[in-house]
């Protein structure tokens, strides 16, 4: 059973990803990324390894000039 401390709400996903809530939602709206809710309130909940996984697979090396 999946424990709800393994999910983050929309402002921690955004804030973990380091982008804007509103990115979020958008890319989850896209379904670049993974989105559950929360079966209480309706709440869009995202899963860290879900986020870790978005994360590798986006992931660009940084250009560094001298």
């Amino acid at each position: 059973m999946t424990k709800l401390s393994e999910y983050m709400h929309t402002s921690e996903a955004a804030e973990y990803l380091g982008v804007h809530h509103n990115t979020i939602r958008k890319w989850a709206a896209r379904g670049d990324i993974p989105m559950h809710k929360n079966p209480a309130n309706g709440y869009r909940l995202f899963k860290r390894s879900d986020l870790d996984a978005f994360l590798k697979k986006t992931a660009r090396p940084i250009k560094v000039t001298k």
